[in-house]
């Protein structure tokens, strides 16, 4: 009878250890994945780089540069931003320079985990960093202005070349968001949009 009794059991274990084999090799997957796809998320500044679109604090980049922050941009966007820096020099002596551009997906993804030790949570966070891939930074489609003259330029007259400040809290942040000549939309009040 002892047989009999020790069948449902080791019957029990076969589930629980296909489901362990399966978790392995999930993992296993899992890790290979990541070694050879993304990198990790950087812990510090210091592990970012030129090809990260990473610009200094403190830098910032004119709108010719060679470097992936402005050379990664969306043309579209690229071509909007040149046109409307001659006519910002022309016009005012006011050099459109750009703090954040293009982002690889590692370089958002420091921001944000930044942004949530800054602010407490993700929640909060969210209003002044996106995620990941959902950062119109990451696809090159928005930029982060230097100077206020430059950001004050491109609010009264950036719609001429389809250019706008796309959220209420952040006034350097643009975006290619009408036809040229057209008229902006209403602004997003944060970035949870």
């Amino acid at each position: 009878m002892a047989p009999a009794r020790t069948a449902p059991a080791r019957r029990g274990l076969l589930p629980v250890a296909l489901a362990l084999s399966a978790l392995v090799a999930l993992t296993g997957c899992t890790a290979a994945t990541t070694a050879v796809g993304v990198a990790p998320v950087p812990t510090d500044a210091s592990q970012l780089t030129d090809d990260d679109g990473y610009i200094a604090a403190g830098d910032s980049l004119t709108l010719d540069s060679d470097l992936p922050a402005i050379q990664r941009l969306d043309p579209d966007l690229l071509k909007a931003l040149r046109a409307a820096d001659r006519a910002a020099v022309d016009e005012r002596g006011t050099t459109i320079t750009i703090v954040d551009g293009w982002r690889s997906l590692r370089y958002q993804e420091y921001l944000f985990a930044r942004a949530v030790q800054k602010y407490g949570s993700e929640q909060e966070a969210e209003r002044w960093v996106k995620r990941g891939a959902d950062s119109s930074h990451v696809s090159g489609k928005a930029v982060d202005i230097g100077t206020a003259d430059a950001m004050d330029f491109l609010n009264r007259f950036g719609s001429q070349w389809g250019i706008c400040q796309t959220y209420a809290n952040e006034n350097w942040h643009f975006e290619l968001e009408t036809t040229p000549g057209g008229e902006c939309p209403a602004m997003e009040a944060d970035g949870r949009g």
